[in-house]
């Protein structure tokens, strides 16, 4: 019976810790705060100094570790050599310079707060390592991951996410513990320690692909995943047991197998795993937070949070002006200047190691957590504040007086295509664009594209609307295309005019425009897409492809009615449609035809 009540306990916890994480990641998320807040705000709702569900949060902190040990072997699997290498200026590079130079203001800033040398060190080193999960996020948002600015900002990130090996290897050898051992046991561990990390590598290089091969040809999907986890715990254990942290051994496995064939497999069997554990670790460093603590001293958390933002954003943006502009270096200095994840890592690590004592663990998180959630307003903050940056016209000549017999608007991947049988004809073509980078990248090509922006009828006229045969707007805005065709259309009535249009129903508002010709982006392609899926399942080509005749002449239909009769007659007709193709009545649900993701 007490076996069975103390089961049944355990359930009842494990059933809060899922409640807590379901509950409070999405709602975080919706607000823009992340799901690592979220993580942190359940764990002390439910932990000990909240609803006192929890008792011991250092045991599930404990088991949770696993949960970081996983994300530093995916990340490792994500840092192939040849990744690294051709990314090696901006990682080592601004990544190292931004790391070193923020941690010495930093730890300058902690022992002016009255922290001995080494505490400042690890406080600062926690606070330098940025939230990936919140900047990630923010420039996911503002589609900018592949901007330029944003491949500096990731390229620093990966250094800070490779720069937690050597700083848990430092917490092992500056416990206190260590600095006892006498010369001979010291320089014994650093040789057994050495000699693990030859092993693992050793085991890498010749065992693991082998290894893996061989479990692939038995086709055992669980036997995968158990091998994947295998490699992960056993690299950890191995670390352990040769006195490094158990994060450096899963992350050293991961770089070994990052060239490997298994790679994306190993990633996803990992990845659950990973993930849940992660959130039980942030929940548990949720349960940490001492709320009387922070009550007691929450000017101080506020003014250290603010010294430690700001002292990190300078420092963030002195090295961001050795390679950009002001307003770059602002952006990155926002982005940034928050204390991330890995902190809590870090700072568990050197409270364990008796470097942190209970206090200065709890302000310092409180500290970071406060930092991440100023950050999505900072850098909303940021955009009121700032002018917006110009982009650069060098090399860039504005459209003025061209004459070519067909205007192209937009030289984007439709444009291009567009352009190449005009050229083939040897038709005098007048292209605009009003992106820089895209009038750059085409002239490296040979295209002389201008710039102008065809929503301005003054641009028309000095694109040579006028005096063109045809216009043709390929641009990927369905607004802005409207726009161009009120304008040519009131100002240069005899000029034809085709459009790319988004869907159906941006097709029917062009045709009722009275545009000489339009076309659905993904029309064509889709039906060519369809034909050959029909001839790799084995249908004969005349078949498929009078299938595919009968699609479009339907579609044409459809759309024909719908122009004269609107959108619930073409729904009517579809039906009719689907069942001379297929030989089944298929009701069209009401949604069909207004739904973003489903127009055509």
């Amino acid at each position: 019976m007490a076996a069975d009540a103390h089961s049944g306990t355990q359930l009842v916890q494990v059933v809060v810790l899922l409640a807590a994480g379901v509950i409070a990641v999405p709602i975080f998320k919706r607000i823009g705060l992340g799901s690592v807040l979220g993580y942190l705000a359940a764990g002390l709702v439910i932990g000990p100094f909240g609803l006192r569900l929890f008792s011991d949060a250092q045991a599930i902190l404990h088991i949770a570790e696993l949960g970081v040990v996983m994300f530093l072997f995916v990340i490792g699997l994500e840092m192939q050599p040849s990744r690294l290498w051709s990314l090696r200026k901006e990682i080592f590079g601004l990544g190292v310079a931004q790391v070193a130079f923020c941690s010495l203001l930093l730890t300058g800033t902690g022992m002016l707060w009255g922290l001995s040398p080494l505490v400042a060190f690890f406080a600062a080193a926690g606070f330098v390592l940025t939230s990936t999960a919140t900047v990630m996020q923010l420039l996911d948002e503002r589609r900018e991951v592949s901007s330029p600015r944003g491949q500096r900002i990731v390229s620093i990130l990966l250094l800070e996410d490779l720069a937690i090996v050597p700083l848990l290897i430092a917490v092992t050898l500056l416990t206190p513990g260590a600095a006892k051992l006498a010369p001979s046991e010291f320089w014994q561990a650093i040789g057994i320690a050495g000699a693990s990390v030859a092993l693992l590598v050793a085991a890498g290089l010749w065992l693991l692909n082998p290894f893996f091969r061989f479990l692939a040809e038995s086709h055992a999907r669980e036997v995968m995943t158990a091998a994947a986890l295998l490699v992960v715990l056993g690299a950890a254990l191995g670390m352990q047991i040769g006195g490094l942290s158990m994060a450096m051994g899963a992350f050293l496995a991961g770089v070994l197998l990052s060239e490997s064939s298994f790679r994306h497999q190993l990633e996803a069997d990992i990845e659950p795993f990973r993930g849940i554990l992660l959130g039980l670790f942030f929940l548990a460093v949720g349960m940490t937070i001492d709320i009387p603590l922070m009550a007691q001293q929450w000017p101080l958390i506020l003014a250290g949070t603010l010294s430690f933002m700001l002292v990190k954003g300078v420092g963030i943006y002195a090295v961001a002006r050795l390679r950009s502009k002001h307003g770059e270096g602002l952006y990155r200095a926002a982005m940034m200047a928050q204390g991330g994840e890995f902190a809590f890592v870090l700072y568990a690590a050197a409270t364990q190691a008796g470097i942190f004592s209970t206090q200065v663990n709890a302000l310092m998180t409180a500290a970071v957590i406060v930092s991440m959630a100023l950050t999505p307003l900072l850098v909303f903050g940021l955009r009121w504040i700032m002018p917006k940056e110009k982009e650069s016209m060098d090399g860039v000549e504005a459209a003025e007086d061209l004459s070519g017999s067909v205007l192209i608007i937009g030289f984007g991947r439709f444009g291009q295509i567009v352009s190449q049988p005009l050229l083939a004809r040897g038709i005098d073509i007048s292209i605009i664009d009003n992106q820089t980078q895209i009038i750059k990248d085409a002239g490296d090509f040979g295209f002389k594209v201008y710039y102008g922006d065809g929503t301005h009828l003054h641009v028309l006229h000095a694109a040579g609307a006028g005096r063109a045969q045809a216009i043709l707007v390929c641009i990927n805005d369905w607004a802005a295309a409207n726009k161009i065709v009120e304008l040519v259309k009131a100002e240069f009535p005899l000029v034809k005019v085709l459009v790319r249009a988004f869907d159906r129903e941006h097709a029917l508002e062009l045709v009722r425009a009275g545009v000489d010709y339009q076309l659905r982006e993904l029309l064509h392609s889709a039906v060519v897409f369809g034909r050959q899926t029909l001839k790799e399942l084995g249908v004969p080509d005349e078949e498929a492809a009078e299938v595919m005749d009968e699609v479009i002449r339907n579609d044409r239909e459809r759309f024909e009615l719908q122009v004269v009769g609107g959108i619930y007659a073409g729904r009517q007709l579809i039906r009719g449609n689907l069942a001379a193709v297929t030989g089944k009545s298929a009701p069209i649900e009401p949604e069909a035809e207004t739904a973003p993701a489903t127009k055509q």
